[in-house]
């Protein structure tokens, strides 16, 4: 049976002399001045096993959120966190593991961590927000706005690329139900991957069309036979209820990537055959994560992931994150983004500091009807100083104070993480972007606990 904390351990290995591991001390203190922190984890963890009486003890909810802080704060994969927390004597204290007892095993570690959902981390984020306003190091009443994307862990996508991908993947799935039901079809798959890759290699738009119009067909006969496999599949009577079950699961998987293959095949038609401009809205641009935005920035640079907006206060942390649906233009956001800090402190900020995307006057007008003093956007567009704030001294203060914000965003990407989501789906990219948060608050928070008492 899964319990919240561990208990008392056998040995407890004195504090290591160095920085780190007092940060990892300061951090610890944190959370154990919290403890409703593990009840939120605990609620999104299973309670109970089939089988109870075999195998090793499920990991406590405790020791599943500092092993997720230790894999966020220092960037590692599953496989380093089940090696770090077996070798190291510092880690395995933070995560209050038994040092008489082996440590958790890599599966163990990403089954329990990828079960926190966004919102519980939410939740503990607003918890840390909150403590820091009761210490003083962070009362919210000047913050700053900006916006960032963080990536889908996928690869550049193309055309080409992704009809090869549908190809493959379907190919993959049939060869199972062949192996498992004796469904048997054709093979495409070394036709398919030699014209994708003529497509690559072609000289002249003509032979890259010609390699492209077979590549279609390919994809498009591969898709027909999925079809027909995935029909066959429901059908299928076994005496054996596992073997059914299986069949549906993998028809199921087998629709759903026949799904995003006809969007494929369509999109690439309408752009290739066609010479049509398809909307980004429209694109399918990951078979894998289908969810990927495309987010274009300043004109200049295309990324596939998803749009955050953060807030940060003036001690760096990060007070609030949403995951953003689409492209939202940033003057859409601002308005929103101040609603969220009232309801987090209660009241709205003195002060605010946003980029010269979040600029407009209707922006303007209704952040001072709200109650913010004073609203600074770095770049006015066509709005004056007088009307932003009370002086030119306070707006280049604030201009100097959102600049700051770049820093943060950089930490948090460079030290948590944050570039690009190595978790598969959109639930998971939603929990990893607020673990990075999570990890990164605690780590300033514990900074300056520990500038304080030096």
């Amino acid at each position: 049976m899964r319990q919240k904390l561990h208990p008392q351990m056998a040995l407890m290995p004195a504090l290591v002399d160095h920085e780190h591991a007092l940060e990892l001390d300061a951090i610890s203190r944190i959370l154990d001045a919290h403890p409703q922190v593990v009840d939120l984890v605990f609620h999104d963890l299973p309670r109970g096993r089939v089988m109870p009486r075999t195998g090793r003890p499920a990991m406590t909810a405790e020791q599943v959120l500092r092993a997720a802080i230790v894999k966020q704060m220092h960037g590692l994969s599953y496989e380093q966190l089940e090696f770090h927390l077996a070798d190291s004597l510092s880690f395995r204290t933070f995560c209050r593991l038994d040092v008489t007892r082996p440590s958790p095993r890599k599966s163990a570690l990403q089954g329990n961590i990828k079960r926190v959902a966004a919102p519980t981390w939410e939740e503990i984020n607003q918890l840390l927000v909150m403590y820091a306003k009761a210490e003083g190091i962070e009362d919210g009443r000047k913050v700053r706005f900006d916006c960032t994307v963080t990536e889908t862990n996928i690869h550049e996508p193309s055309d080409e690329a992704l009809l090869w991908d549908v190809v493959r993947v379907l190919t993959r799935l049939m060869t199972r139900a062949n192996e498992v039901f004796g469904l048997r079809f054709t093979d495409h798959t070394r036709r398919a991957k030699r014209r994708a890759n003529g497509v690559r290699n072609a000289k002249n738009d003509k032979v890259r069309k010609q390699q492209y119009v077979d590549l279609l067909a390919v994809t498009n006969d591969t898709l027909a036979r999925a079809r027909r496999v995935a029909e066959e599949l429901e059908t299928v009577k076994a005496a054996d209820f596992v073997q059914v079950v299986k069949a549906e699961a993998l028809a199921a998987e087998l629709k759903r990537f026949i799904s995003l293959g006809e969007r494929v095949e369509d999109q690439t038609h309408r752009r290739v055959v066609f010479g049509e401009i398809v909307p980004a809205e429209e694109k399918v641009v990951s078979i894998f994560e289908d969810h990927t935005d495309i987010i274009v920035k300043d004109r200049r640079d295309t990324l596939y992931g998803h749009k955050l907006c953060l807030a940060v206060g003036g001690s760096s942390l990060v007070l609030d994150a949403v995951v953003l649906e689409g492209n939202p233009a940033d003057s859409t956001l601002a308005v929103d983004m101040v609603d969220r800090q009232e309801r987090l402190y209660g009241r709205v900020p003195s002060q605010a500091a946003l980029d010269g995307g979040f600029a407009s006057r209707a922006n303007l007008e209704t952040l001072k009807a709200r109650g913010v003093q004073d609203v600074c956007f770095s770049k006015g567009r066509g709005l004056l100083v007088s009307e932003m704030v009370r002086s030119s001294w306070v707006y280049r203060k604030l201009r100097d104070f959102r600049a700051g914000i770049e820093g943060c965003i950089s930490f948090l990407k460079r030290c948590f993480g944050l570039s690009r989501c190595l978790w598969r789906g959109l639930r998971a990219f939603g929990a990893y972007v607020w673990a990075s948060v999570v990890t990164a608050n605690l780590l300033t928070i514990a900074r300056h606990e520990l500038q304080g008492s030096s």
